[in-house]
């Protein structure tokens, strides 16, 4: 209560009453208000200690407690529930994820997990980690990201898996950009580059391995769970996501322009001022290029072998169980074979030169270039007409329709053909040239392979009716017309009393 008058009150309605609940209906209090009061004022006007309640989780503190320092605050409360279950804890859910937050915060007071930043030398780390989006109907597509530490010039290219050799291609591509060789060059533990570990220590592939002897620089590896180490390209997988893979849409079937698009972006961002190091990073990369290692004069050969093939008597050589066509100079000569991006490359055995570039076709299939063979001809062979005696000379002398009036009439299958083109040719001495090569175009136009039917059109003279295409649509502009409202037709009396019907 708030003061004496008040407790006075309430005394005077329990000795009257006698009861706590009657003197608080009273008083318009609670009973339990009621009781303390009582009771303080028996006790001479003290009030009673008040006692600390306990919680339905003190049985298993100790236990979450243990779990929380031996997992370094880590740790889960649903993870740790079915273990305090069984230790006795009957309680909610809700109330045990109070309990395990509130030691996670007393173990994080006593064991802050701080970092150092990082401080980077020019010239020395390049920092390199694979993402993948899945693009839907154009399935995964895999992104390689690579950062030179100090001047942060940022390098993404796009690729449709993360095998080892093509982890190399684009390194040694991002080598080629920066224009030299960083010293180190910082990965997670890739699959692809990682032979085994021993004592938490990366054992590099052998391939790997002399790739880095090739270009002169030393491979190292985080440590396990430890992505923090490499955030600096970490953020560039998320940017790439968010700023080119997501609004560029890349296809996996179309990676060529993917990567174009890529470049064209790199260019983008490296001139532009980074929000970090306060600079434009090209700027940066031009001051760090004199510290990189030299790039080798050999590049290396990464992937598979090239593959040596013969070039047949038909100017073509077989790869997988499809044929491609070379230049016929080299028929007889042998060829080196390579796979780029989906194009089957053809180059020469000692100059390198490639010769011809095709698309990969499927099993069966032919691809054909017309500069091959120095001349082009059609897919499908003609098979034009040739005369054997004089009548017929004669009348594909007469043109070319007259070639479309003989193979149209062989395809219709007239029987007598040499008896009807030696009536045609006897029309043409009786009507002229130009008559004739008229009548015939009309005759092929619909059809027509008989000598009668060619003298019915010449006995026309020119009066038959020549089809012509419909026009456009005629547009006509109606005239305007007054309107009436819907109560002109309204249903009506007869003035006489009848009826309509």
């Amino acid at each position: 209560m708030k003061n004496a008058r008040e407790r006075m009150d309430v005394l005077a309605a329990y000795r009257e009453v006698g009861s706590f609940r009657g003197a608080a209906d009273i008083c318009g209090t609670t009973h339990k208000t009621v009781r303390r009061i009582v009771e303080a004022h028996e006790a001479g006007g003290a009030k009673s200690p008040r006692v600390e309640r306990g919680h339905n989780y003190d049985a298993v503190i100790d236990l979450v407690a243990k779990r929380v320092e031996s997992s370094k605050g880590r740790i889960s409360a649903k993870r740790l529930l079915p273990a305090a279950s069984a230790a006795g804890y009957a309680g909610s859910a809700r109330n045990f994820r109070r309990l395990v937050a509130e030691q996670k915060a007393l173990w994080r007071q006593g064991n802050p997990r701080g970092r150092r930043p990082a401080v980077w030398t020019p010239g020395d780390t390049l920092v390199i980690d694979w993402g993948v989006l899945d693009m839907g109907t154009g399935g995964k597509v895999h992104v390689f990201c690579a950062v030179l530490a100090w001047s942060r010039v940022r390098f993404v290219r796009f690729a449709d898996n993360e095998r080892a050799d093509t982890t190399l291609s684009m390194l040694a591509e991002c080598f080629e950009v920066l224009g030299g060789v960083p010293k180190i060059v910082l990965a997670d533990r890739m699959g692809c580059l990682k032979a085994g570990v021993v004592a938490d220590v990366v054992v590099p592939t052998a391939d790997y391995v002399r790739f880095a002897t090739h270009y002169r620089f030393r491979p190292d590896f985080c440590r396990a769970a430890d992505p923090e180490s490499k955030g600096i390209v970490e953020n560039l997988v998320g940017y790439a996501k968010s700023d080119l893979m997501i609004p560029e849409q890349p296809s996996a079937s179309d990676l060529a322009s993917a990567n174009r698009s890529a470049a064209g972006w790199c260019r983008e961002v490296n001139g532009a001022t980074h929000s970090e190091i306060c600079a434009v990073p090209a700027d940066r990369l031009e001051t760090e290029r004199p510290l990189l290692g030299p790039l080798p004069q050999l590049r290396c050969e990464i992937g598979p072998r090239p593959i040596s093939r013969k070039v047949d008597k038909l100017s073509c050589v077989r790869f997988g169980s499809a044929r491609y066509s070379v230049p016929n100079r080299l028929i007889g000569s042998s060829v080196v074979i390579t796979i780029s991006n989906g194009h089957v490359l053809v180059l020469e055995t000692f100059t390198g030169e490639v010769v011809a570039d095709h698309g990969l076709v499927a099993p069966g299939e032919t691809s054909i270039l017309d500069e091959h063979y120095g001349f082009s001809r059609p897919d499908t062979p003609a098979r034009a007409p040739r005369p054997r005696n004089e009548t017929e000379r004669q009348f594909l002398a007469l043109g070319p329709v007259a070639e479309q009036f003989l193979v149209g009439a062989a395809a219709a299958g007239v029987s007598k053909l040499p008896t009807e083109l030696a009536q045609i040719l006897t029309l043409h001495a009786a009507h002229g040239h130009d008559p004739l090569l008229a009548a015939l175009t009309r005759a092929v136009e619909f059809g027509r392979w008989r000598a009668d039917d060619v003298r019915s059109i010449l006995a026309a003279a020119g009066a038959a009716p020549q089809p012509r295409p419909a026009g456009q649509a005629l547009v006509l502009t109606l005239p305007s017309v007054p309107t009436r409202s819907l109560a002109d037709y309204a249903i009506t009396a007869q003035p006489n009393g009848g009826d309509l019907s």
